[in-house]
C-alpha cells in the first residue's frame, strides 16, 4: 500500500470539494439566507486540509489497484466528513452523527434523511444537499479521472475500483476520455430535466435540486412531502422518465445520443430492466385499482412513479405506499434488492447480477437433469467467465450476509423487524425510504446514534458494492 500517494490523491479530491462548496453561494446571496459565510469557512477548511496533504505527501510510484481501493473508500469518507461542515457550522444539523449521516446519504445517493422539517431549512443548504447527490451519482472518483491524469496520476485502477460490477463498458481506450463522455451525458440529461421541470412550474432552484437528485438516483427533495407536494402529473411523469433513464447503463445513453437507439434493445440487461419495470407497474396497478385508486390514469401515474423510484433506488415519493395493499410491499422490497443496471447511477444488487443469478440457477437445474451436457451462462451472446460468475455469487452471499447481520444490529436497538429490515435494505441498496418507521412519509431522526452508524456503514458498502470496502480489512492488503 502506497500511503503517501493515497493521501496525496485524497488531498487533491479535497481541493475539488473546496471548489464545490462555493457553488451554493449565488443562491445564498439571492435568497439572503445567511449561509454564505458558513460555506466560505467550510470551503477554506477543505482547501487547507487538501493543500496540506498535497504538499506533505508525495510519491513517484504508480498507483496500484490496492491503492485504488483505498482512495475510493477513504475518498467517500473524507467527502462525508468535510461535506458535513456546512450543516455543522451553520447549526442546521448540530449533531456530528446526524450531519455525517445526511452527508453520507447524499454522496452515496441514498436519500435517507434525518431532517424532519425540510421546508424550514435554508435554500442554499438544501442546494448543497442536492449537490452531494449529483457529485456522488457518477462517483467522485470518476469525475476526478478526467483531471487526475493531467497531474501525472494514472486512473485505470481507480475506475476498476469505482465500477466493480459485472459490466463496465469502455467507450474510449483512455480512461479520462471515458469519464468525460459519461459526465457529458450526465450533464446533458441534468440540463434537459431542469428545463422540463421549470416548464412544469418549478423555480430554477427547485428544478436544479430535483434534477440533481433524479439523475443521481438520490431522492433528496426540497419539500417535506417530496415530489408529491407539487401535485403535478406533468412533473411526476418528467421525473419518472428521467429516473428510468438514470437506472440504465450510461454508455447506452451515449450510443443513443450518437443515433444508435437500437443498443438499448440489444443489451440483455437493459431489456430485462425494461421488462421488469413494465411487469412491476402492471402488477402494482392490478392490486391498487379500485382499492386505492378509482381513476386508471391516477393508478398508472402513482404506480409507475413508485415502481421506477424504488427500482432505480431514487426514493422519491408521490404516494404513501404503506397504505397500499400489503402484497405491493413485497413487490417493492424485491425491487429494492434488484436496483438499477450496471453502469448506471442506481444502487442495489444491479440488474445484471440478478439476471445472471437467475441464469445460473437455471443452468444448475438443467445440469441436474443432463449432467453430461456442456452449456455456458451467457449475458447476451457473450459467455460469462467462471471467475465473473464466482464473483457474482460471492457478492450475493456478502450482500445477503450483511443484510441479515445489519438487520440484527438494528433490531437490537429496539426497532420492530419491519423497520429494522427495511432500514437496512433501504441504506444498503442506497434507496432511502423503507417501510415501518422509516417509510416514505417518515425520516431517520428517531434512530439511536449506534443505529445511524450501522446504516452509514451500509450506505458506504452499498454504494461501493461491498468488495471495495471490505477488502480493506484484509491485513495482506496493507503489507508491502
Amino acid at each position: 500500500m502506497n500511503i503517501p500517494l493515497t493521501l496525496r490523491i485524497l488531498g487533491i479530491l479535497l481541493i475539488f470539494l473546496a471548489a464545490a462548496l462555493l457553488l451554493p453561494l449565488p443562491f445564498s446571496f439571492y435568497f439572503a439566507d445567511g449561509m454564505a459565510t458558513h460555506f466560505i469557512i467550510s470551503s477554506f477548511l477543505s482547501l487547507a486540509a487538501g493543500l496540506i496533504l498535497v504538499k506533505v505527501f508525495n510519491s513517484d510510484k504508480e498507483l496500484s489497484i490496492r491503492d485504488g481501493f483505498a482512495v475510493v473508500t477513504f475518498g467517500w469518507l473524507f467527502y462525508a466528513a468535510f461535506g458535513a461542515l456546512p450543516y455543522l457550522i451553520s447549526g442546521v444539523i448540530p449533531s456530528l452523527t446526524d450531519a455525517w449521516f445526511e452527508t453520507m446519504s447524499g454522496f452515496t445517493t441514498t436519500g435517507a434523511t434525518i431532517l424532519a422539517k425540510i421546508e424550514g431549512v435554508p435554500e442554499s443548504i438544501l442546494l448543497w444537499r442536492a449537490l452531494t447527490h449529483w457529485m456522488g451519482g457518477m462517483g467522485i472518483i470518476v469525475l476526478s479521472l478526467a483531471i487526475l491524469p493531467m497531474l501525472g496520476i494514472g486512473g485505470m485502477q481507480l475506475f476498476q475500483a469505482e465500477v466493480p460490477g459485472p459490466t463496465a463498458d469502455r467507450l474510449k481506450p483512455r480512461i479520462q476520455d471515458t469519464a468525460k463522455l459519461l459526465w457529458g451525458v450526465y450533464i446533458l440529461l441534468t440540463g434537459l430535466e431542469t428545463i422540463l421541470l421549470m416548464f412544469g412550474g418549478m423555480t430554477l432552484y427547485e428544478a436544479l435540486c430535483h434534477a440533481f437528485a433524479t439523475l443521481a438516483t438520490g431522492g433528496f427533495s426540497t419539500r417535506d412531502a417530496s415530489v408529491g407536494a407539487f401535485s403535478s402529473p406533468f412533473i411526476d411523469w418528467v421525473i419518472t422518465f428521467f429516473m428510468f433513464l438514470a437506472g440504465i447503463n450510461f454508455s447506452l445513453h451515449y450510443y443513443a445520443i450518437r443515433g444508435r437507439l437500437v443498443e438499448y434493445f440489444r443489451n440483455q440487461e437493459c431489456l430485462f430492466y425494461i421488462c421488469l419495470t413494465l411487469i412491476s407497474v402492471v402488477t402494482l396497478m392490478a392490486f391498487n385499482q379500485g382499492k386505492v385508486y378509482d381513476s386508471l390514469s391516477d393508478n398508472l401515474r402513482f404506480s409507475a412513479f413508485q415502481a421506477v423510484s424504488i427500482l432505480t433506488t431514487t426514493g422519491f415519493g408521490t404516494a404513501d405506499y404503506e397504505f397500499w395493499p400489503p402484497v405491493t410491499g413485497c413487490i417493492l422490497i424485491f425491487l429494492m434488492f434488484v436496483g438499477g443496471c450496471a453502469g448506471s447511477t442506481g444502487g442495489g444488487m444491479k440488474v445484471a447480477r440478478v439476471l445472471l443469478l437467475f441464469k445460473h440457477a437455471r443452468f444448475q437445474l438443467y445440469h441436474l437433469i443432463h449432467p453430461r451436457s456442456v452449456q455456458l451462462v451467457k449475458l447476451g451472446e457473450a459467455p460469462v467467465d467462471r471467475e465473473v460468475m464466482q464473483s457474482i455469487l460471492g457478492f450475493f452471499a456478502l450482500f445477503v450476509g450483511m443484510f441479515v447481520f445489519a438487520t440484527f444490529l438494528m433490531a437490537a436497538t429496539g426497532l420492530d423487524m419491519v423497520t429494522a429490515a427495511s432500514s437496512v435494505i433501504a441504506t444498503l441498496g442506497n434507496i432511502g425510504p423503507g417501510l415501518g418507521l422509516v417509510g416514505p412519509t417518515d425520516n431517520y431522526a428517531h434512530i439511536v446514534p449506534f443505529g445511524k452508524w450501522v446504516l452509514i456503514t451500509c450506505m458506504l458498502c452499498g454504494r461501493l458494492e461491498l468488495f471495495t470496502v471490505l477488502v480493506l480489512f484484509f491485513p495482506s492488503l496493507w503489507r508491502k
